[in-house]
């Protein structure tokens, strides 16, 4: 294997990460949020 292909398989890795750790963090918020708007 290349250099070339592993950076660019880490870059992409990385980028799945991060926005799968977005998305799970936004839903999560989204959830407490909907959570304390039912008890008020």
């Amino acid at each position: 294997m290349e250099y070339g292909f592993i950076s660019h398989a880490l870059l992409w890795l990385v980028g799945l990460m991060t926005v799968g750790t977005t998305l799970a963090a936004v839903g999560a918020l989204f959830a407490m949020g909907r959570q304390a708007y039912r008890k008020g």
